[in-house]
């Protein structure tokens, strides 16, 4: 049986990086960004339970056609749960690749308290959109493009309401920024961490943990419940920076790609 918790995170992913195409018939739900991070350019198979071999096949022959007409690779977004053993067993069949494999980490809100907040005045700042500096530096650090294709990531990060950090250097160059997306209606109360990064030369000085820090006391002093994040499974570094902020794994993920043609980045 599958996790309640899951289910309701992997609705507020979807919610929190929207794909400014998407085709949702109930069952699958078909997403595109002009090829700008694998979330939003991949499927979410969200009605897995139940399917049968051939609607499964035919579900797949759809998304095929879909995603050729937009001159896309097929890539499914597939959870790590019984429920899509079956789905696992038809993308085995055609040869889908098993790529970015991803890990789910949740953790919940606790009481705001005042030592919890980032200590100095100014040392982090919070706003409602990302402003110029904080979209040129986080498109230095996981960007893959060029100005069009941060323009789609704009439009992607302004999709949900969202809350970003930015954290200076002491000469107040932007050192480290990072998103809390809070999608509205959010049946568990949560909002999701995305787009957490600092600055090559600025690492291990503390600043993703400041900004973690103040995004989830935010978080915590709008009444969300808890917080989820994802992480690549194969970045120790970030995963330990997590776990030491109260983060623990709940599951993961695995992007399947048919016919690899080029890559995409982004968990």
């Amino acid at each position: 049986m599958a996790d309640p918790l899951l289910q309701d995170v992997e609705a507020l992913m979807d919610a929190a990086w929207p794909a400014p195409e998407r085709q949702d018939d109930g069952g699958w739900v078909l997403r595109a960004a002009s090829g700008v991070t694998q979330r939003a350019n991949s499927v979410w198979p969200r009605n897995e339970p139940g399917a049968t071999p051939n609607s499964q096949s035919a579900a797949l022959r759809n998304a095929r056609l879909w995603y050729r007409k937009r001159r896309l690779p097929l890539i499914l977004q597939v959870f790590e749960d019984p429920r899509y053993a079956r789905l696992n067993a038809l993308l085995d069949e055609g040869g889908f690749t098993r790529q970015s494999e991803t890990l789910i980490l949740v953790r919940d809100a606790g009481a705001p308290r005042a030592e919890d907040a980032p200590a100095g005045p100014g040392d982090v700042e919070v706003s409602a959109y990302p402003s110029e500096e904080w979209l040129r530096l986080w498109w230095s650090v996981d960007g893959r493009g060029g100005a069009a294709e941060l323009a789609v990531a704009r439009g992607i990060l302004e999709g949900c309401p969202s809350l970003y950090a930015l954290v200076r250097d002491d000469d107040g160059v932007p050192a480290a920024v990072g998103r809390l997306a809070v999608p509205p209606g959010g049946a568990v109360g949560r909002g999701g961490l995305y787009a957490v990064a600092t600055r090559p030369d600025e690492r291990r000085r503390g600043h993703a943990a400041r900004i973690i820090q103040a995004l989830v006391h935010k978080g915590a002093q709008r009444g969300l419940a808890g917080f989820w994040l994802l992480v690549m499974a194969s970045n120790a570094g970030a995963r330990e920076l997590y776990c030491q902020a109260g983060f623990h794994e709940a599951g993961r993920y695995l992007y399947r790609q048919e016919r690899p043609k080029r890559h995409l980045t982004g968990c």
